[in-house]
């Protein structure tokens, strides 16, 4: 039987964010932010710094999934019933790249910012809210203290110095990075192309490199090597502003239901995300992919037009059954297989910007198998790679100039007691060296008109210059 974390509650109706910059000049803060408020999928959000320990991987040792199960054996709990998912466990930033330890992939052929493959802090103190109960609790569990008597006092006091943090409230002034390196030159750069937007505004593509690299993904397709690739152009700006501020104007111009902000060190991801990549509750796991994009009109009549032509549209469906299909296979290598089953398919999500179409596909985890082995199983998410998969990050390696980073990776936690949540990074903007990265993308089939899949990336880059 494992032992309980302790509790206290918050005062009620304390905002999240709030919570968040009070204890932002802590070591690496995390904010797994519901900015887009939804009973279903935007319920909670979870507020944690000052990890006990931290792994940080740049790529070199194999296996970094493996080292993050193996300690986080070390530190198991249960759960109180009652209160938000997220009690505390291992936390942060799996980036695309991390895809190399675990398919035969080529790297990135220019990868000059270097972001860690994997940073993950192990945080024994979480303040967790519920949006609709405006209730808001600090949970910690004392570790790494193991003795319970010490394992107590810890405890005891992480919830006494993070209540005290809190009733502060946020800072006058935004604290910056802690860590931080020297800004990259524009000579130490991939080669940039000027395009459409502010005027410092540059991409890793000119407009007819990445029309180019459509139409050979189209080859490929033909071809019979996949059924489906996602193609990203990275845009850069230079930094204008703290990576805090940027990420408050991200959340209330492109609010989202698996936003978040976390400080790597030296890099800080702020993030729009509107979709989850994998969920474990007990034994349940989900994964809701997002494939079809319009952009919205601003105007009701003329979205319910577009979201009318979206739903009609038979090359979007196909790229979101397909991806569905992927899925279920990445999911039916830990699940039962009787238990796979697809609880939505197709359906309209209507964001700031955009509409989607979603699926959402569910399973059950055998009895031998847990969060690791699934996020080992899937990761990285279908909906950003293609079909099949490693064909398909081979193509995006050869297609793309740049190193992805934490653009397509995940960002989310593994809970003490084996629950999960992540999200997929689109709609994300990576600080750090002087510079914003901001890669946005979109799925090619055979059916894909270059022209229209280029200007589909600008239609989800809008909540982001926004913000920018």
């Amino acid at each position: 039987m494992h032992p309980a974390p302790w509790v206290r509650e918050l005062p009620r109706g304390l905002a999240a964010v709030d919570a968040f910059l009070a204890v932002a000049h802590l070591p690496h803060p995390l904010f797994l932010d519901s900015a887009r408020r939804d009973p279903l999928l935007g319920r909670y959000s979870f507020v944690a710094a000052d990890p006990f320990a931290a792994l940080v991987e740049n790529g070199q040792t194999p296996d970094a999934l493996g080292r993050l199960k193996q300690k986080m054996s070390h530190w198991q709990s249960a759960t109180v019933e009652g209160l938000p998912p997220f009690q505390g466990g291992a936390a942060g930033l799996w980036s695309y790249d991390l895809a190399g330890q675990l398919e035969r992939v080529p790297p990135a052929r220019i990868d000059e910012f270097q972001v860690p493959r994997l940073a993950i802090g192990y945080y024994d103190i979480v303040a967790a809210f519920d949006h609709v109960t405006s209730q808001a609790w600090l949970i910690s569990h004392g570790w790494p203290e193991t003795d319970p008597g010490r394992r107590e006092a810890r405890a005891e006091a992480r919830l006494a110095q993070f209540a005290e943090v809190i009733a502060r409230g946020r800072p006058r002034k935004l604290p910056e990075p802690v860590e931080q390196l020297a800004p990259l030159a524009v000579s130490q750069l991939a080669p940039q192309f000027p395009v459409q937007g502010p005027a410092a505004l540059t991409s890793s593509f000119s407009r007819e490199d990445y029309l180019r690299a459509v139409a050979r993904a189209i080859e490929y397709i033909h071809a019979g090597d996949i059924f489906q690739v996602n193609l990203a152009q990275r845009l850069l700006h230079p930094a204008r502003k703290k990576p805090l501020e940027l990420y408050l104007d991200l959340r209330v111009r492109n609010p989202a239901p698996f936003a978040g902000y976390f400080d790597v060190g030296p890099y800080q991801i702020a993030s729009a995300s509107p979709e989850r990549f994998l969920a474990v509750r007990g034994r349940e796991v989900e994964t809701r992919p997002i494939k079809g994009t319009r952009l919205r009109a601003g105007q009701p009549e003329a979205d319910l037009f577009t979201a009318d032509q979206l739903k009609a549209s038979a090359k979007d469906r196909s790229e979101n059954v397909m991806i569905v299909d992927l899925l279920r296979n990445d999911l039916s290598k830990v699940c039962e297989a009787d238990s796979l089953r697809v609880t939505g398919l197709c359906r309209l999500e209507t964001y700031q910007y955009v509409l989607h179409l979603v699926s959402e596909v569910r399973g059950r985890l055998r009895d031998e198998c847990d969060a690791w082995d699934l996020l080992r199983g899937a990761f990285p998410g279908g909906s950003i790679t293609g079909a099949p998969k490693p064909r398909a990050m081979e193509i995006i390696a050869e297609l793309e100039p740049t190193a992805r980073g934490p653009y397509c990776g995940s960002l989310g936690y593994v809970g003490f007691d084996g629950a999960m949540d992540t999200s997929i990074l689109i709609r994300t903007i990576t600080a750090g060296r002087g510079w914003w990265q901001a890669p946005v993308g979109g799925g090619i089939v055979a059916a894909s008109q270059p022209a229209d899949e280029y200007a589909e990336t600008w239609h989800k880059a809008e909540g982001l210059l926004r913000a920018m």
